[in-house]
């Protein structure tokens, strides 16, 4: 009778410890389907890009403006406009609008020719315990091995599976767990997560 219950118990536990693997590869798969098409989707204006202002036929008023620290560009017969902290299709209605009292229905287009602003702060960072922390522009495509390669790879102390992705998700920042030690050395890549602009990689050491 004895047996019995210890095998039973034994089975219970195996059971446990496979349905807790099978919730965590799913888990996994669900968050790296997630990455996978994750993009990012809006583009806001910042001080010192470049945009290319068409006006379709008139070649007198298209222009090709940095903008400047104040956050103002400036068109011809409009003037100033506030481009900084705006989308794209924001600032060519805000100039349509204001060039409809010169040109009949005027057709306008503003196109980021330089993407100065937002370079430092769409980096990639890795952190703790790699051969050398960095900050790397961010490529799209980019994924948690391709910063790992660019860092050096984990350093002798590292707790390369207790990893964590920190991105910046509205308001609040969301942690993923990311299992290096499998990435780098058993190819097992659930997750080796694409990044996304201002993501950070940490890697704690390990405990003594």
């Amino acid at each position: 009778m004895m047996i019995r219950s210890g095998c039973l118990v034994l089975v219970m536990i195996l059971l446990t410890a496979c349905s807790g693997n099978i919730i965590d590869e799913a888990r996994n798969r669900t968050i790296q389907k997630e990455f996978a098409f994750s993009s990012v989707d809006t583009y806001y204006i910042g001080v010192d890009d470049m945009l290319q202002i068409n006006v379709w036929k008139n070649p007198d008023i298209s222009v090709t403006v940095p903008v400047r620290p104040d956050g103002k560009i400036s068109v011809p017969l409009v003037g100033d406009v506030v481009a900084g902290g705006k989308e794209p299709m924001a600032v060519a209605k805000e100039i349509r609008i204001a060039l409809a009292k010169y040109i009949r229905e005027p057709q306008v287009a503003v196109i980021l020719t330089q993407l100065n602003s937002h370079e430092f702060i769409s980096r990639v960072r890795i952190t703790g315990a790699v051969n050398t922390p960095s900050s790397i522009p961010f490529r799209q495509g980019m994924t948690v091995l391709d910063a790992m390669l660019q860092a050096g790879g984990v350093n002798d102390f590292a707790a390369a599976n207790s990893a964590r992705l920190y991105r910046k998700e509205g308001r609040i920042t969301a942690e993923y767990d990311v299992y290096l030690n499998d990435i780098l050395n058993t190819g097992q890549l659930e997750t080796n997560y694409m990044l996304l602009p201002g993501d950070i990689i940490t890697v704690p050491e390990r405990l003594f």
